[in-house]
């Protein structure tokens, strides 16, 4: 199978800095001394606790790293080479967009190269990573759906892997416990004490469903998006999938379900 990687002076225009890399808070820049994956690097000196960052927003192909017993995901040689050609020894800036530290110590920023390449958008665009958005870190995120879309449009990278094929709601038995997207019409919604399930099939002990917690369903609602107004829609929705009551993904945030039937 032939993998489709454009090479980053195609998918980015040297000097041209996207708009959506702006408007961050600065922690600062520093040189890139190591690449560890595709989504992950070390700095060459500390920044506001670590050296070592976790480009937010992204979700690359991953590498065994150590641990026993992991199968490593298709392309993840593809997608850390991709970012090591990118920025490894070059001059980067770190810019936060939300909790600025993970529970691993890891810095979770936004990286803009010294020329002005915004890195989380040239690994989406060139189809090296997906995005995998998080509640506390919502910055950037429509842009980087619409870089994703671009690159699986065009079947870039590892849009071209049925590894990472979006999934159909009847066709998730086989992949519980994985990250996923799952495309399909939302049947019905029901909400019940406060929690709203968005349930793709008749019978919700077996069928595909996306489940909102009522502090999140709230905040949908807020945002102009409340729960029932999905009822009869096509949507795409993404996240670690789960087995309660059937197939299930916990959505957190607004960003993490996209409308596709507009």
């Amino acid at each position: 199978m032939a993998l489709a990687i454009l090479p980053i002076s195609q998918v980015w225009a040297k000097d041209s800095a996207h708009p959506a890399a702006r408007e961050l808070a600065s922690g600062g820049s520093a040189i890139v001394r190591e690449v560890v994956d595709g989504d992950t690097v070390i700095l060459d000196r500390e920044i506001a606790g670590s050296r070592e960052v976790r480009l937010v927003g992204l979700q690359a192909p991953k590498l065994p790293l150590g641990r026993s017993g992991f199968r490593e995901w298709p392309l993840a040689k593809d997608s850390k080479a991709a970012l090591s050609k990118m920025i490894l020894g070059r001059t980067i800036e770190v810019g936060f967009g939300g909790a600025q530290m993970d529970r691993y110590g890891r810095l979770l920023a936004h990286l803009t190269r010294d020329d002005g390449l915004w890195v989380q958008g040239a690994m989406l665009e060139a189809g090296m990573a997906r995005v995998y958005s998080f509640a506390d870190n919502r910055a950037r995120v429509a842009d980087m759906l619409a870089l994703e879309r671009s690159a699986r449009g065009q079947r870039r990278g590892i849009w071209s892997h049925p590894y990472y094929a979006i999934r159909a709601p009847e066709a998730l038995a086989k992949h519980i416990n994985s990250f996923e997207l799952v495309e399909g019409t939302v049947l019905d919604v029901a909400v019940v004490s406060g929690r709203a399930y968005l349930n793709f099939g008749d019978n919700w002990r077996t069928d595909f469903t996306v489940s909102l917690a009522s502090k999140v369903a709230r905040q949908f609602t807020q945002e102009g998006l409340r729960p029932e107004s999905y009822k009869g829609r096509r949507i795409r929705v993404r996240g670690w999938l789960q087995s309660r009551d059937g197939p299930m993904i916990e959505a957190t945030h607004p960003e993490q379900i996209e409308v596709i039937d507009e």
